[in-house]
């Protein structure tokens, strides 16, 4: 159970670090009015989406195995749980599934543009939505210990 949590929070880093380049390259694109690319930004946007879901089922494994997360809910019940116990078990895990179905919703959406504004509108406004979601939802106060 120590590895899964080890990786879900190394793994993170690298995550947020594409996911936030993602979000300025579509942004840089979108108000730039540039060439949308397959050598950069379609691949930026893609590794984005491929690590951030690689990312919610290494979470997902440790939702079910880790005492911070359904067992926690199971043994205190959603009453029972205080604000650090409820982020780890409730809003972290829910906010990051709503975020990845943004970022995945953006990908879809990108891909049946035709103009590259579009494209990168497409991306930037849903990965960073869910960027900002994901932000939102990160046990900090865990991450700096």
């Amino acid at each position: 159970m120590e590895i899964v949590k080890t990786l879900h929070s190394y793994f993170a880093y690298i995550v947020l670090l594409i996911l936030i380049l993602a979000v300025i390259n579509a942004f840089a694109g979108w108000l730039g009015k540039k060439e949308f690319r397959f050598e950069k930004d379609l691949r930026v946007s893609l590794f984005a989406l491929i690590l951030s879901h690689i990312q919610l089922l290494i979470g997902l494994v440790l939702f079910f195995i880790s005492a911070n997360g359904l067992k926690a809910i199971q043994t205190l019940g959603m009453g029972g749980l205080n604000a650090p116990a409820r982020l780890l078990a409730v809003e972290h895990p829910f906010i990051n599934i709503i975020a990845l179905a943004l970022i995945t919703i953006g990908w879809s959406r990108h891909k049946k543009k035709m103009d590259d504004g579009a494209k990168f509108k497409s991306i930037a406004i849903f990965y960073g939505l869910g960027l900002l979601l994901i932000l939102s939802r990160i046990p900090w106060g865990q991450w700096f210990n």
